[in-house]
């Protein structure tokens, strides 16, 4: 099936501008259930220190994304057929690593979906699963796929966004509080930082708006400026909904509000702001959040896969239905709790971000030939490095701690 934009929608139903769609697409896989876990349980740790790992991983973003879209956009290839031209092999292992973090975060993407429709309705998180998966292949099974993505991805967001902003609202969250710990954080070790940016910037969430711009034939030089406003249009929206969700937390914990589960931080936080319909309303953002992560996760997965797996080039519609469904059968066999899992993804996914940030940053210093010839812009290459040499030194800091996730 081909991956073509139906743009000649119907009067009267919505449409989505191919270049918001891939900002959304990116922005809406950084808001996942990974990042509402992290988020939770990270500021229940820490507290107000907490603000200074969302702000890292917010420059880190606007690092890599403004990074990865310019030089992907310009060169109209994805991530991994760039990296085989850069380095014998290296699409292919860029392509590994990528692959298997994404494995590992749609089963925590799913087993997202599950928790959210327990909180939601009531049923086992198994069966909540197994019914956001069939969901989200329908998805994949209409005629003009790209078009359908972009419109659950508007409606979910906006569920997702006016949901949180619903609790920062609620909770009324000391914000000088958190303006200190951004600049005179205490005791926050790498391992939070790592596990943030790797949820919200990390593994496939690095390529999906890049990959997804290509698939709507929006390229080269020419098209630089609109590159560009999308990928700034992405960076906004992930970094307000950073910014909103940790208020949101840290209002409640600010307060000395008793959790009714640590296990979920992040159900316990909208019980204790909203009472009872708290937990409803926090199935609602994390389902919506968990759906929007699976489906920019299946579809990203599937771009990598396509250029070495033929059948996923021919029939890459079924090659995306695929990995839900795995991704699906995984979590309702393996029943791992969701809030391990997702954290433990998100540090997996920081791990593989300085290799694939690495051999995009080298076309941009020494292989001009793939960009069309251009002069790539210092300062951004230079921010670029540093956000590289900053995510490669958390990642080997890191390697020793992920143990502790499960403790």
């Amino acid at each position: 099936m081909t991956r073509t934009d139906d743009r000649q929608a119907r009067p009267g139903r919505l449409r989505v501008p191919p270049l918001f769609g891939a900002a959304l697409l990116m922005a809406m896989s950084a808001a996942g259930p990974g990042f509402i876990t992290q988020t939770a349980s990270f500021t229940v740790l820490y507290g107000a220190s907490f603000a200074c790992a969302v702000v890292v991983s917010m420059i880190i973003d606007v690092a890599v994304q403004l990074n990865v879209w310019r030089i992907l956009g310009i060169s109209g290839q994805r991530a991994q057929d760039l990296a085989s031209k850069v380095f014998p092999a290296a699409g292919q292992v860029l392509t590994a690593f990528v692959v298997l973090g994404a494995v590992v975060f749609n089963i925590g993407n799913i087993a997202g979906t599950g928790l959210g429709l327990h909180n939601l309705l009531g049923v086992d998180p198994r069966i909540g699963a197994a019914i956001s998966g069939i969901l989200t292949i329908g998805i994949f099974l209409v005629r003009s796929v790209l078009t359908a993505v972009d419109r659950v991805m508007v409606v979910l967001g906006f569920v997702k966004i006016a949901l949180i902003i619903a609790l920062v609202i609620a909770t009324a969250p000391p914000v000088g509080q958190a303006a200190v710990g951004v600049v005179d954080p205490k005791g926050l070790p790498f391992l939070p930082i790592l596990t943030l940016i790797g949820g919200t910037v990390g593994g496939f969430i690095t390529y999906s708006g890049a990959h997804r711009l290509i698939d709507s034939g929006i390229t080269g030089v020419s098209n630089l400026k609109r590159i560009n406003r999308g990928a700034w249009t992405g960076i906004l929206v992930a970094c307000v909904l950073r910014i909103v969700l940790f208020l949101g937390f840290f209002g409640v914990i600010a307060t000395g509000a008793h959790l009714a589960n640590k296990n979920d931080a992040a159900g316990s936080t909208f019980l204790a702001a909203f009472g009872t319909v708290g937990l409803h309303l926090f199935g609602l953002v994390f389902w919506a959040a968990g759906m929007t992560s699976v489906i920019g996760n299946s579809y990203t997965t599937a771009t990598f896969l396509q250029s070495y797996v033929k059948p996923v080039r021919t029939h890459f519609n079924r090659a995306v239905i695929v990995l839900i469904g795995l991704a699906t059968i995984i979590f309702i066999a393996a029943g791992q709790t969701p809030q391990s899992m997702l954290v433990f993804a998100g540090a997996i996914n920081g791990l593989v971000l300085p290799i694939g940030l690495g051999i995009i940053l080298w076309v941009a210093l020494r292989r001009r030939d793939l960009i069309a010839g251009y002069r790539y812009p210092k300062v951004l290459l230079g921010i670029g490095i540093a956000a590289w040499l900053f995510t490669a030194y958390a990642a080997v800091e890191s390697l020793t701690s992920l143990g502790s996730i499960f403790s």
